[in-house]
Parts: C-alpha cells; sequence; structure tokens
C-alpha cells in the first residue's frame, strides 16, 4: 500500500511506495522536526511538524508511486548538483 504525507486530513503529496520515502520528503522539505528525549527513549527522536501525518493511501487513478518515487530521487540529485 503506498503512503503519502497529509495535513489537517488532506493529502499534499504524491504518493510513495513506502513510508520510508515520505520521511525523506518531510525531512527535505523541512517538516521534521527533533524532540527532546522522554522517559522511555534514550536520545531524541524525529516527528513531523505540526498537523502534518504519513498515512496509507490509495493512489490516484494512473499515479504510479514507484515513478514518484524515482523522480524525487532524480530531482534531489539535481538540487545537490546545482548547489555545488
Amino acid at each position: 500500500m503506498p503512503y503519502a504525507l497529509f495535513c489537517n486530513d488532506s493529502q499534499i503529496s504524491k504518493a510513495y511506495p513506502d513510508e520510508a520515502d515520505v520521511w525523506q520528503l518531510a525531512q527535505r522539505s523541512g517538516l521534521v522536526v527533533d524532540v527532546s528525549a522522554d522517559e522511555e527513549r534514550h536520545g531524541p527522536r524525529r516527528v513531523l511538524d505540526n498537523d502534518y501525518e504519513i498515512r496509507a493511501c490509495r493512489a490516484a487513478h494512473g499515479e504510479d508511486p514507484a515513478q514518484n518515487k524515482a523522480d524525487a530521487e532524480r530531482a534531489s540529485r539535481i538540487e545537490l548538483q546545482l548547489g555545488s
């Protein structure tokens, strides 16, 4: 089942093959924050900024989550090359 980024119950990203892909997208978009350690964990943990969540979803008609992932990776590599 594909996953996507949601805000206030609205899907705001394309569908991606798995949850880890959406975490990477959220990280690149500045939506991931570190929170202080709690008593159950040892060290800070990463969470999504307010009102954002990653959920399983259905891909839109004709949408290919694997192609979305490949496109995002290609765009990320281009950004790195331009930033060098």
